[in-house]
């Protein structure tokens, strides 16, 4: 879990260190448009919450998404409404004893883009996401197969002109959904993103 945070570190740093002045075009309104394609890389880490507190997390992969909708709303409220998929070809649960590795994919990531900044796109996002696992999640008679349903926020800062660099935080809750014969599951984890999209407009 060191080494991952320390790889999470360096890439916030090398993609703090590399971003420009900020230009007459970065505006998210102009970028995060109706039929703009949302591509991008992430990778993050996760610790659980209360009972489950001795567990880690670690994943990485990447993204597709469609932004969907022109703006609705106003003021600070101002947005559009993005569909995205995440796949994950490395997602490690770090139990107390040992690591389980495993891959996923989140088929469902709702996500409502803030659109009235200069810079900085906020926005929410709810998404589920299915797990599969070499060994059963948790530990003991459950299953290999897990579900994590999450909600989160998080940053899009554009660095130029149709790139961003993302941040985000999120609650995750894991649960088998009675696939084992117990389904004690992990109730809740906090999760934190790093990533950088690549968002593609229509001409």
């Amino acid at each position: 879990m060191k080494i991952l945070a320390r790889v999470i570190l360096m890439l916030l740093i090398t993609c703090i260190a590399s971003m420009p002045h900020a230009t007459a075009q970065q505006l998210p309104s102009e970028v995060m448009v109706k039929k703009a394609w949302d591509l991008g890389l992430f990778t993050g880490g996760g610790v659980g919450l209360g009972s489950t507190s001795g567990t880690r997390f670690a994943f990485a992969g990447g993204r597709i998404g469609r932004i969907l909708t022109k703006e609705h709303l106003h003021g600070w409220l101002r947005g559009n409404f993005e569909w995205a998929v995440d796949l994950m070809p490395l997602y490690t649960v770090f139990p107390p004893n040992r690591a389980v590795y495993g891959g996923g994919f989140k088929p469902a990531v709702w996500q409502w883009n803030f659109t009235s900044g200069k810079r900085i796109a906020p926005y929410a996002v709810v998404a589920g996401a299915i797990v599969f696992s070499t060994a059963n999640l948790p530990p003991g008679n459950t299953s290999d197969v897990n579900f994590a349903p999450q909600v989160g926020f998080g940053v899009n800062y554009l660095v130029r002109r149709g790139q961003a660099v993302r941040f985000e935080a999120a609650i995750v809750h894991h649960s088998n959904a009675r696939l084992g014969t117990l389904n004690p599951g992990y109730d809740a984890s906090l999760f934190f993103t790093v990533g950088y999209s690549w968002y593609k407009t229509p001409r």
